[in-house]
């Protein structure tokens, strides 16, 4: 009895018969010649693309060696007390400002924007502080937790005490350790008790009481969770 062979897959024709092989390559060199000019200009415009990007974060990363340069006297100015001159410069090197401006998108334009917040904060425009420290964003922890505290203080500031609230409570979550933490906890503690919310207060206190007993807020939260809960229980 003679056996039937196995029918071929397609791919076995495919890869077997030259035929096969001619058949399905034509129709795709007839595309090809159509449509040359389209596939042309696509390979175009991503080659552009591709270029266009590798260009910009060239270019961004000079702008951002040549910015944390210009910055390293303004950040001394900052540290002297200097808050004029870290903020516009002494004539002969820029300010934070200064980097801001012409070196957006650059790592030291980013962390100007917080000190320029802080800054104002302390002169009290609390509203272009807050303009600058939403513009600020880190990935270390603890830097971002004191921009949120910096916030909050703001807003605290220009009586927005539930967006003050959000802001401490961010803080104070964030990344939570025995050196900050207490010190957020205890901003809104303050915050909670002046929107009312005794006793959102009264559990603050008592989660520094609690878990940050060696910290410097620890003897000023117990006063004042023992206040509270007096006020609290008239």
């Amino acid at each position: 009895m003679v056996k039937k062979q196995p029918k071929k897959s397609d791919q076995n024709e495919l890869l077997e018969n030259p035929e096969v092989i001619a058949e399905r390559i034509v129709p795709g060199e007839d595309f090809l010649k159509k449509n040359s000019k389209i596939l042309g200009g696509v390979v175009a415009v991503v080659i552009a693309l591709i270029g266009g990007i590798l260009f910009f974060q060239y270019n961004t990363q000079k702008q951002n060696e040549k910015a944390k340069v210009e910055m390293f006297q303004a950040v001394y100015f900052f540290e002297q007390d200097s808050v004029d001159f870290a903020l516009n410069g002494d004539g002969i090197n820029k300010g934070f400002l200064s980097i801001v401006e012409n070196y957006p998108r650059t790592d030291a334009a980013n962390l100007s924007h917080l000190y320029i917040g802080s800054i104002f904060l302390s002169q009290k425009k609390f509203e272009d502080a807050l303009t600058h420290l939403e513009e600020f964003s880190s990935d270390d922890y603890l830097v971002q937790s004191k921009a949120f505290s910096l916030m909050g203080d703001a807003q605290l500031e220009l009586g927005k005490i539930d967006e003050a609230i959000a802001l401490y409570t961010k803080a104070a979550r964030t990344n939570e350790n025995k050196f900050m933490s207490p010190k957020y906890l205890a901003k809104l503690a303050v915050a909670q008790e002046e929107a009312g919310k005794v006793e959102d207060a009264i559990k603050t206190y008592a989660e520094i009481e609690e878990k940050y007993y060696e910290s410097f807020e620890f003897a000023a939260a117990r006063k004042h969770k023992a206040r509270l809960e007096g006020l609290a229980a008239k």
